[in-house]
């Protein structure tokens, strides 16, 4: 039976080998410390983190994450240890797009549980307000045995303020470590999505989760639907499609003098009605699972459904191949428990009774992962099957180049929901691609990594064909993003300062769809720049002084985005500079930015640019596993999207583009 703990309240401990579950409603960091009987931490090796997440007897999450596992084994702490404590905080360096204190989310949930899952004891943390990191819970030793206890000691001076109260001499120095690895995450982080309503929930049947003794792995506080979480934007910040305004305020002459728009809609009149309901699954056979039909989820229109729809196929993965990995772990750990108690006896380690229990913890071994499996393969067939009818009817801001919807192109008239930047994938499940779509307009920069790299299947790859993959991918990117924008809506400029990348940028220069000629040499890197700057503070002064419709006359109101190839090739300090400011101001008043550059080669720099690489999404132009999502930390597959070869289409949307434009200008 689990004991609902409140704060103060003790539970004892009959397990030496626990989890540590945690559900929170926003991305936290945890770590666990170490203490002695006075509950001084001795040092910071005593603390495992995200920047040392193994410790004698702890393992934590090496991300920040709305769910955590921490990994407790109590036999393997030290006899100098008496204490461990479970500490969580927030994001500190995220670059202000999360909340700041605990009272402004949802009261985190954490709960200690056996390894297959079964709960122990659990605390939800209330009464936080002003304060950044808390002292959840703590596990200690008395009278020989290991209890825990519910703390939530909250600091709002955040985990510097939390180390120093616990006796670390060096606590101003970790708590900028943690918040440096912490920051280093959100380079490799797939977005979280916006929070799903109470009415937003999928109307479908989610996949069945792992069955067997790991029966409730799967994280269940995850808040709200979701894929790929894509690049750490905040959850929530973008509408429900349609024309958004630009640089996240009015810009036309209904504008509030806050720079808001203005709501016209009586506070009291219901004047919206419902949307209509999901398509019906047809009827199933007895016993076979429901039909999938593509836009089953709910929402207000077709692409809202189908992007529920996708970020509901991407969570039912994430959460049954948790399931799976974590069966694995408990038949792992009980095989070598059995060993372990049947080889304890010297008598039993030679001849027929050893090499029975042998035998007969392997074979339990194997039934269980053998379960585990069959509850995988049974969760990923329904999946497969439901991306078999999805991905045909996603529109062409979904689709892959490869699909049929770019034949009949047209330039649309509003902005899409949302962008498909590749796909992803885990080694558990081969079969199924899940679309990696990111909310528009873009709130984070992207970092096509050109450096050099193995390739998942074994090959090598040369720094010279990464650099022509890399560019070949962010023209893939900017003709997505140029071709889901309506006419005049989006412009593309290109920094090109040796004039490497000529051969890539063939579909974007031949076409027109650029605002000007691909700017080379230190000159032409300066006076680009120096326009966008411009343009960013041009468009603050007129936000912050209430009056954005006072920009002058003619001035260019798309969304913009900067294309830089061969960074730092061209770029002196003032350039750099400038790239920054661009990278940290541009997204708000709609000036988006796209590396396509090594990062080992901007070395030279030294500290200066760790928060540029930190602030955008790296996507690479090779498969590789390393975006990871917000709930339970899998290490997902990205896959670029690939223009098939030979084909035309990237040409044939770009002229369409290209066209619409001048039309539009006319």
């Amino acid at each position: 039976m689990t004991a609902e703990l409140v704060r103060g309240q003790n539970h004892p401990l009959s397990q030496s080998r626990l989890e540590i579950r945690i559900s929170a409603g926003t991305p936290v960091a945890a770590a666990a410390a170490l203490s002695d009987e006075n509950g001084r931490i001795h040092g910071t090796e005593w603390v495992a983190h995200p920047g040392a997440p193994v410790q004698p007897g702890l393992e934590v999450s090496r991300q920040a994450a709305a769910d955590h596992r921490l990994a407790v084994d109590l036999d393997a702490v030290t006899e100098a240890v008496h204490r461990v404590s479970v500490l969580l905080a927030l994001p500190a360096a995220n670059g202000g797009a999360g909340p700041a204190r605990f009272g402004a989310v949802a009261a985190p949930f954490v709960a200690v549980t056996g390894l297959d899952g079964t709960e122990v004891a659990s605390y939800t943390i209330t009464g936080l307000d002003l304060e950044s990191a808390v002292v959840a819970l703590e596990l200690y030793r008395r009278q020989g045995a290991w209890k825990v206890r519910a703390v939530g000691q909250g600091y709002a001076g955040g985990l510097a303020e939390l180390f120093a109260d616990q006796g670390l001499s060096e606590a101003a120095q970790l708590a900028a470590g943690i918040d440096e690895a912490v920051a280093r995450g959100l380079a490799r982080s797939v977005q979280a999505p916006p929070p799903r309503t109470s009415e937003g929930d999928r109307s479908r049947q989610a996949a069945a989760p792992a069955v067997g003794p790991d029966q409730g792995a799967a994280p269940q506080g995850v808040p709200g639907p979701v894929p790929p979480a894509y690049g750490g934007q905040p959850a929530g910040g973008q509408g429900q499609g349609g024309p958004q305004p630009a640089y996240g305020g009015a810009t036309g002459p209904h504008a509030s003098a806050g720079g808001g728009p203005v709501n016209y809609s009586h506070p009291r009149r219901q004047t919206s009605a419902p949307p209509p309901p999901p398509p019906a699954a047809p009827p199933a056979q007895p016993g076979q699972p429901t039909r999938p039909v593509a836009g089953d989820a709910t929402g207000w229109s077709m692409e809202e459904r189908l992007y529920n729809q996708v970020w509901g196929m991407f969570e039912d993965l994430a959460r049954t191949a948790a399931a799976y990995r974590s069966a694995v772990d408990f038949a792992e750990s009980r095989m070598d428990k059995e060993l372990e108690q049947a080889l304890s006896d010297p008598r039993s380690r030679i001849g027929g009774q050893g090499d029975a229990a042998r035998e007969a913890a392997r074979a339990r071994y194997t039934q269980l992962v053998d379960q585990a499996r069959a509850s995988l393969d049974r969760d990923v067939a329904q999946l497969v099957a439901e991306s078999e009818v999805v991905e045909p009817a996603l529109p062409a801001a979904f689709a892959r180049w490869d699909n049929p919807c770019w034949h009949a192109y047209r330039v649309p008239m509003e902005i899409p929901m949302a962008l498909r930047l590749g796909d992803l994938r885990l080694p558990e499940a081969e079969s199924i691609r899940i679309p990696m779509l990111l909310r528009l307009p873009l709130e984070r920069g992207l970092w096509i990594d050109s450096g050099r790299t193995d390739s998942l299947d074994g090959s090598f790859t040369d720094s010279h064909d990464m650099r022509r993959l890399a560019m070949d991918t962010a023209v893939a990117h900017a003709a997505r993003l140029l071709a889901v924008y309506p006419a005049g809506e989006f412009t593309v400029h290109v920094v090109d300062p040796a004039g490497s990348g000529a051969q890539a940028l063939a579909p974007l220069t031949q076409t027109g769809v650029l605002a000007g000629p691909p700017a080379q040499g230190a000159a032409g890197v300066t006076e680009v720049l120096a326009r966008l700057t411009q343009r960013v503070d041009l468009v603050q002064m007129a936000l912050r002084g209430g009056a954005p419709d006072a920009l002058p006359p003619g001035f260019d109101t798309s969304q913009q985005l900067l294309i830089v190839n061969d960074f730092p090739h061209g770029f002196d300090d003032r350039a750099v500079n400038q790239l920054r400011y661009l990278v940290d101001e541009g997204p708000s008043v709609g000036v988006h930015l796209m590396m396509v550059a090594d990062r080992e080669e901007s070395a030279g720099y030294g500290p200066l640019l760790d928060p540029l690489w930190r602030a955008l999404l790296r996507l690479t132009p090779v498969p590789d596993d390393h975006l990871a999502d917000p709930w339970v930390g899998h290490a997902w597959t990205y896959e670029p999207p690939a223009v098939p070869h030979g084909s035309e289409v990237l040409r044939t949307v770009l002229t369409q583009v290209t066209e619409a434009r001048r039309t539009w200008n006319r």
